[in-house]
């Protein structure tokens, strides 16, 4: 299933070479697995520990023990089988992500196929990934440790029917012309790179701007074209043709992405 470790050398990343990325507070990413198989959650520890920043704190076999361990463990990241008994995976996650439970952790949904239903209803619950199990080993590692910033991370046919989810839903509201036309060509550039997945400081890194300065570009774009929040700006790039997937490609797909779909 894609599971067993991959030699260093010959790990290749769904955006290029993996890297580790900095995590909110530092320190190791601590993992629950909770999947049905007992080989799944073997793999997967082989898998996470290769990893020097990551380690498995914590497993469960079915849906009610995933919600109590990630209470007792309370892991930076819910490695979660989309297939588990006992109680489902869109309500494991949406308890886990309860913040009344205070567990902290962000959920990623490992399914065996990519199917719409899981993918959506998931993202509506509140998980910040979503991979299937056939992926490469080096793409899960660098999911988690994406999730793990507090950003997410989708497999790419996931990010292109998420795209054209938000594309196809109707807005009653969308900006008029006189509108659009007051944006600059950067405010245009800066809304067009959010929709396709950056934050700000991946927007300030990429037209070489200081985050603040990104910042304030979306926050007068989001008052010339009357949006409430960046989840609606990334709809409405997408509606109005701001934005667009290039060549085909999916973009990543960040928290901004998935609030979009839950708010849209």
């Amino acid at each position: 299933m894609g599971l067993s470790p991959a030699a260093p050398t010959a790990r290749k990343s769904l955006h290029g070479a993996p890297r580790k990325l900095p995590r909110i507070g530092g320190g190791t990413i601590r993992v629950l697995i909770a999947d049905r198989q007992p080989v799944v959650r073997g793999g997967l520890r082989a898998l996470f520990e290769g990893e020097d920043d990551i380690t498995v704190a914590g497993e469960a076999a079915d849906g009610h023990g995933a919600v109590a361990v990630a209470q007792e463990i309370r892991p930076d990241v819910a490695l979660l089988g989309a297939d588990l008994r006992g109680l489902d995976v869109v309500e494991v996650t949406r308890r886990i992500v309860d913040r009344r439970r205070r567990t902290g952790a962000r959920v990623m949904i490992l399914a065996e196929h990519d199917t719409d239903a899981c993918l959506f209803t998931g993202l509506r619950a509140g998980a910040s990934g979503f991979l299937v199990k056939n992926s490469e080993p080096a793409d899960l590692v660098e999911a988690v440790r994406v999730i793990a910033t507090g950003e997410a991370l989708l497999s790419p046919s996931a990010a292109r029917r998420l795209i054209a989810e938000l594309a196809s839903r109707p807005q009653p509201q969308l900006p008029r012309a006189e509108q659009l036309a007051q944006l600059t060509a950067r405010e245009r550039e800066v809304v067009s790179l959010l929709a396709m997945g950056m934050s700000d400081d991946e927007l300030a890194a990429r037209l070489t701007i200081s985050p603040a300065t990104a910042k304030t570009h979306v926050t007068r774009a989001l008052c010339k074209l009357d949006v409430r929040n960046r989840a609606q700006l990334v709809a409405v790039a997408y509606q109005v043709g701001l934005s667009r997937p290039v060549d085909g490609r999916a973009p990543r797909a960040t928290a901004t992405a998935r609030l979009a779909l839950v708010a849209a």
